[in-house]
């Protein structure tokens, strides 16, 4: 999920009210309401109104941009009730006078200047215009909360997964470490000449966890080979097993979670009956179908398993999953985790588009 700069609903709504509803229904209420002599030659006559309906409309901006999204999010609904009335009751007719009369004195021989003189000449409240502006900028005002909240959660949730794909880094690397620091030992022992090979291997891994997987997003292409590294290192742990990661010749330049698919692949060598018995194995196939990535992975039963067609239960890192997969790719994923046969199948599809 890359970061990028876009118009938001609330700012495209903000700008349509202004236009829509005070450029053009508020200037037109105002031209009802001078009785100005009708020029059928032009199609926006008098502009120094439409000018005054923007300008008298100025000081509502404080009111739904910063008052009423904070006082929503401290919950203080009597003050926001107060801080309303205050604002369209006692500052909208002053804030009318004023720019009545400034505008006035700025048409002074025009045939517009006895509409404003009208409208300071005396101390009223439009009631019409209060109401319509009241549930204009209200309603600009709750989309600016709503989306401010949404971002808040969305901000909660990505912090929280964040953390918890720490806590799988952390868990990951002690684990990795030991059992990898095993087989390399093993294979100095029999002075093994893939040893040195197997020592960069594992320090390149280690680097991509370390480093790199703090991004956001990592390139599909890295993390392919990430999980290439790590099922050659299992598969020299367990030379006798069928461990196999079949990958596309051709991988696209699309941007991923980091270690997105590690779950499933810890789960299935971690459940796998591959490390008692070498005709098991694990077998995982990355493809690539149109717009859509397809990671399946299986593993041979090593443990007491449910009936066959039953969702497995998963647990920390499937938990992380599933939550990563509903923030990065809403309503755009299939995944599933099945007893199927002989064996467990995880099987996960993401439309990157």
């Amino acid at each position: 999920m890359q970061k990028r700069n876009r118009i938001t609903f609330p700012i495209a709504f903000e700008v349509l009210i202004w236009l829509l509803y005070v450029g053009l229904y508020k200037y037109s209420y105002y031209l009802d309401q001078a009785g100005l002599p009708v020029i059928r030659t032009a199609n926006f006559p008098y502009l120094q109104v439409c000018a005054f309906s923007f300008c008298r409309t100025l000081y509502l901006i404080p009111y739904y941009r910063w008052a009423v999204p904070r006082l929503l999010f401290a919950k203080r609904y009597w003050l926001l009730f107060g801080t309303t009335l205050l604002v369209f009751l006692v500052i909208s007719p002053f804030n009318d006078f004023a720019f009545a009369w400034l505008f006035a004195q700025c048409t002074k021989g025009l045939v517009v200047h006895r509409f404003f003189v009208g409208m300071y000449a005396w101390l009223r409240p439009d009631i019409n215009s209060i109401f319509t502006d009241l549930l204009a900028f209200f309603c600009i005002a709750f989309a600016r909360f709503s989306y401010q909240n949404e971002k808040l959660r969305h901000k909660i949730e990505t912090d929280n997964l964040q953390l918890q794909l720490g806590m799988l880094k952390a868990q990951l690397q002690p684990h990795f470490l030991f059992n990898t620091l095993n087989g390399l030992y093993g294979m100095s022992l029999t002075g093994s000449k893939d040893t040195p090979r197997f020592i960069l291997l594992l320090s390149q891994m280690m680097q991509y966890i370390l480093y790199d997987c703090d991004k956001e997003t990592v390139s599909l292409q890295d993390e392919a080979t990430f999980l290439e590294g790590y099922f050659e290192l299992e598969q020299k742990k367990f030379p006798n097993a069928k461990i196999t990661l079949e990958l596309p010749a051709l991988i696209p330049e699309v941007q991923i979670p980091p270690l997105l698919f590690l779950p499933l692949v810890e789960n299935a060598f971690k459940h796998g009956k591959h490390k008692i018995e070498d005709t098991a194995g694990v077998e995982a196939k990355l493809e690539i179908i149109g717009n859509s990535i397809s990671f399946t992975i299986k593993n041979d039963i090593y443990q007491q398993a449910p009936p066959a067609g039953k969702p497995v239960n998963g647990g920390i890192g499937l938990i992380n999953i599933k939550k990563r997969l509903e923030l990065y790719y809403l309503n755009k994923y299939q995944f599933s985790l099945l007893k199927s046969g002989n064996g467990y199948i995880a099987a996960l599809t993401i439309n990157y588009k």
